[in-house]
């Protein structure tokens, strides 16, 4: 017990777990922790979100929408968000990233469910959450000129990198109204195949930097995930599989969708730069390559081009070529 967080037993005590064994589970980018309570006919998940760096109140207010709106977040069993400790029902093990590394031939029928669980999130009336506007667009686009280009050497444009970026998203941000629940994190690590098959019911996690936004960037997130490799043409597909299920057919929403993967990208790229200089997990620098391999792609679009011209200004092509690699 020892290794495990003050303010645990006691916790799990009020909660009416005394006496659970308590399995610590791998960890992710943040201060969060996880474990795994078990007794005999069940078992519960165990998240700790200390202050000051973590509040579990977001995941809470969300995870309450969600399941009142007939999405699947897991139920919420105890909290006490002050300190840090929710206990939530237990979605199990099969994760779609682990399923799919098991089953690469279910790739179709679990990226077809994730795309209509998307569907399903974006039909329903967006949530009460703040708004994904041009200030957090910025913001996180310039994660990349903060954190990538200083590791690289490189001395960037900073103001013209960002006049670019409002220049490519103002035509966006309109048909954003509306919008939609953004979970902003919907990819294989953080969806759940509670049936244990490909075509299950998708259970949510990691969601509590909910906004309310465009419904192609739960779709980028999804289709050019930073930790898995997702074929183009799957990708294309699934594209397809979303337009006519919801009923989407315009150009726009397809500019909208190159729009959003480029700012992702370039989020991700500062902050797996930021993940390795700053707090010392250089493992994200590995990943690097594949987000940046969808970031070229997505500047390719029309839509893209006063930010594609930055690049090509900024970014030399030997690192482009390197699909932007960073050393450890």
């Amino acid at each position: 017990m020892n290794m495990l967080p003050q303010g645990l037993a006691e916790f799990i005590v009020r909660a009416g777990w005394e006496g659970a064994a308590i399995d610590p589970l791998p960890g992710d980018a943040s201060f969060r922790r996880y474990f795994r309570l078990s007794r005999p006919d069940e078992t519960a998940m165990l998240m700790h979100a200390p202050p000051p760096h973590e509040d579990p109140s977001p995941f809470l207010h969300v995870a309450q929408w969600l399941n009142a709106n007939g999405m699947r977040a897991p139920a919420i069993l105890a909290e006490d968000a002050a300190h840090g400790w929710v206990l939530t029902e237990d979605f199990g093990n099969d994760r779609m990233r682990d399923w799919l590394d098991e089953h690469p031939t279910d790739e179709h029928a679990a990226y077809a469910a994730a795309v209509e669980a998307l569907v399903s999130l974006h039909r329903l009336p967006s949530g009460p959450f703040a708004p994904y506007d041009m200030a957090g667009y910025l913001r996180e686009a310039a994660l990349f000129t903060e954190w990538y280009c200083p590791a690289q050497g490189l001395t960037a444009d900073a103001g013209g990198y960002a006049a670019a970026w409002e220049d490519v998203l103002s035509p966006m941000l309109a048909r954003q109204n509306p919008g939609v629940t953004v979970l902003r994190d919907y990819h294989a690590e953080n969806i759940m195949l509670l049936g244990g098959q490909a075509g299950a019911p998708q259970g949510l996690i990691d969601f509590q930097d909910a906004l309310v936004g465009h419904p192609a960037y739960d779709l980028v997130s999804l289709l050019q995930d930073a930790r898995r490799d997702v074929p183009e043409a799957l990708e294309a597909a699934m594209l397809a599989h979303y337009c006519e299920a919801a009923e989407v057919s315009s150009d726009d929403f397809l500019a909208d969708y190159a729009r959003l993967g480029a700012q992702r990208n370039a989020k991700i790229v500062g902050i797996f730069t930021r993940l390795d200089r700053r707090d010392g997990k250089p493992k994200y620098l590995e990943m690097i390559p594949r987000v940046w391999a969808a970031l070229e792609r997505d500047l390719a679009h029309p839509a893209l081009a006063p930010v594609a011209r930055w690049f090509d200004a900024n970014i030399p092509l030997e690192l482009r070529a390197a699909f932007g690699a960073v050393s450890a």
